[in-house]
């Protein structure tokens, strides 16, 4: 991955930042392959790999809180 620049010759990564933008592109992606007109939940909660994130922080054996 490339960063430009600042005047200063240093380069900034916000890593959340890009993390949030990838998913968006995700969700544009899966957006303009759907024959649907809007996607389902289930479908939005596929394409962020809700799933995963839950069970990689243990939320599936925790529950809501």
């Amino acid at each position: 991955m490339n960063v430009a620049p600042l005047c200063g010759g240093t380069a900034v990564q916000d890593h959340v930042a890009l993390a949030e933008i990838e998913l968006c592109g995700e969700l544009i992606i899966a957006a303009s392959a759907s024959r649907e007109e809007r996607l389902s939940s289930d479908r939005i909660d596929e394409v962020l790999r809700v799933a995963e994130r839950d069970s990689d922080f243990g939320a599936s054996e925790s529950g809501p809180q």
